[in-house]
């Protein structure tokens, strides 16, 4: 890699604890919520993602700090709202309480508001001071497109309606492409976006992120059925328990990490293009499949 990891982290901890206003500010019950989640101790994959495909085409990890917060806002409030009773009802997250067991669920619905609201807030305040106007225009629709009907949230829809019925491979494909790789898939796309990226450059990194989102989903229901609940920080078997569309249910355990494996080394084909270039972006997507937590 051509970058510490560690280093990265602590960039994004700051420029986030820059953007973010802190907890005395009033209303301070919403600040101290907002923070809450966001300074939870969470591995910050998506904005590291970010900077190494930015990385690729020499973008300065400052030009690209605001997209990669405004991305890990949008993650961050995602996470707040699925914990939710409506939702997925759950107590913990990042081995500590959720955001409505401490705040209320009045207040956790409002700090995900706020994350989700201060995220286009950092890219038109923030990412202009470096790019063009046409460039941040790019990066807010590929985010806002990300995170909403036709991403995250479509994906979210169509979990919940599975919840307790035999779903198709098709469907469950939707799911995780939409749950959790249309933000993925965001976060390759703002790098590359800010770089300048060709329309070949634009397609490779692409489908190498659309494989990666899926490989991480897929680990990810892997995790809930052999994961350990202390190095997860959260409960084990709760996709089984509410009875989730996931890969290993439908699938078989084996036959789900081979899946993971199989869109791994299509990724790493992608990354063949870039040269030494895409190292440290071959080196994340690696990190996020081969993971134990």
């Amino acid at each position: 890699m051509s970058w510490d990891i560690n280093q990265a982290i602590k960039d994004v901890d700051e420029a986030l604890e820059r953007l973010i206003p802190a907890e005395d500010t009033f209303p301070q019950e919403i600040h101290r919520a907002v923070r809450y989640s966001v300074f939870a101790g969470g591995k910050r994959l998506r904005p590291l993602l970010t900077l190494a495909a930015a990385e690729i085409f020499g973008v300065p990890r400052l030009h690209a700090l605001p997209a990669a917060c405004a991305i890990e806002m949008v993650h961050t409030y995602s996470l707040i709202h699925d914990d939710l009773p409506a939702l997925d009802d759950d107590d913990y997250r990042r081995g500590r309480l959720s955001n409505h067991k401490v705040f209320g669920d009045a207040m956790a619905i409002l700090a995900g508001d706020s994350l989700l609201t201060l995220a286009f807030e950092t890219l038109a305040a923030e990412a202009t001071a470096y790019f063009a106007p046409a460039t941040v225009v790019r990066l807010t629709e590929a985010l806002g497109k990300a995170a909403g009907m036709s991403g995250m949230i479509g994906g979210q829809v169509v979990d919940l309606l599975s919840e307790g019925k035999q779903v198709n491979a098709a469907t469950l494909d939707y799911i995780h492409r939409h749950k959790t790789g249309a933000l993925f898939t965001c976060c390759i796309k703002s790098g590359a976006i800010m770089g300048g990226a060709s329309l070949e450059e634009m397609q490779r990194l692409t489908v190498f992120a659309q494989n990666i989102g899926l490989a991480f989903q897929i680990v990810d229901d892997i995790l809930d059925i052999t994961g350990d609940e202390a190095a997860l920080g959260k409960k084990t078997g709760a996709d089984q328990n509410r009875q989730k569309a996931t890969y290993p249910a439908l699938y078989g355990l084996k036959q789900a990490e081979e899946k993971a494996r199989d869109l791994l080394s299509a990724a790493e084909k992608e990354m063949e293009y870039f040269g030494d270039a895409g190292k440290s972006l071959l080196f994340l997507a690696k990190k996020l499949v081969e993971r134990e937590k």
